[in-house]
């Protein structure tokens, strides 16, 4: 058997070669691969099976608030060579965790930390969505697909975990005093960089394939937040930490960067699913 294509070796037709037909998603071609993705969710109907590569990226996860960590991006997984047979598949793209929100009053105000992005599904493939960033008051940072920056206070500035063959840590978050700062969220390609005194944690980076016909960056984690601004997502859509946080970028599945001293924490980016075959 060839990659893309299924070859029948019975009845009337020894050894003839069958093209896979499939529909659903965005229906494109570069060179000599047929590609479809979704940017929501959806049916993928395959008519004639053969082997396809896939990618599956997950919602990212919501940046905190008040010197908020950044989200972790979506879940990243990236399928090679396997066999599809004839049938309705349904696909899920997880949409973006929200982003924490500060609140005004009382001895400081209150804050809450992002909260976590869903799950994207393709097949028997399941990306977790990203962990949600911490924020000020032991709101701490969650785990997912890759996991979200500490956030600046006592307990609350531990990062949250990323899933092993999916992304990556998120970083430290620092409270010292009068300083302090929320760390990056964890990216696909790299672990969420750690606050310091004065400085939140960049967002880790994110990876990069060619699935689609060219090469495209996402998955990047969300920057931390410090006393006024923050520090820049990572490379595939993450967020900036700033006075509200910035949103990760749309179907990249990217995490939402920190607010600032005052500021709410920014959205996740939604997933995505992409998948492509050889066409004859």
């Amino acid at each position: 058997m060839s990659f893309g294509y299924q070859t029948l070796g019975f009845g009337s037709y020894p050894n003839r070669v069958f093209t896979v037909e499939a529909s659903g998603g965005t229906k494109t071609t570069s060179g000599e691969y047929t590609i479809h993705t979704f940017t929501s969710s959806g049916t993928f109907s395959v008519s004639s099976g053969g082997d396809m590569e896939y990618l599956v990226i997950a919602g990212g996860g919501g940046g905190g608030a008040h010197y908020g960590g950044g989200g972790g991006a979506g879940g990243y997984r990236a399928i090679t060579t396997t066999t599809v047979s004839a049938a309705d598949y349904t696909v899920t793209v997880g949409a973006g965790g929200a982003g924490g929100v500060y609140n005004a009053g009382g001895s400081g105000g209150t804050s809450t930390a992002g909260t976590i992005g869903s799950n994207s599904v393709f097949n028997s493939i399941t990306s977790n969505g990203g962990g949600g960033g911490g924020a000020r008051g032991n709101s701490a940072a969650t785990s997912g697909g890759s996991g979200g920056g500490g956030g600046n206070e006592n307990s609350g500035t531990t990062p949250g975990n990323g899933t092993a063959g999916q992304g990556n840590n998120g970083g430290n978050g620092y409270n010292s005093g009068l300083s302090s700062a929320g760390g990056g969220g964890g990216g696909a390609g790299a672990v969420g960089g750690n606050a310091s005194s004065g400085n939140g944690g960049t967002g880790g980076a994110g990876t990069a394939s060619s699935i689609s016909g060219s090469s495209v960056t996402r998955a990047g984690g969300g920057g931390g937040a410090e006393n006024s601004g923050g520090s820049s997502g990572g490379s595939g859509g993450g967020g900036n930490g700033a006075s509200t946080g910035g949103a990760g970028t749309v179907n990249k599945g990217a995490g939402g960067g920190g607010g600032d001293s005052q500021g709410n924490g920014g959205s996740g980016g939604s997933g995505t699913v992409i998948i492509r075959y050889l066409t004859e």
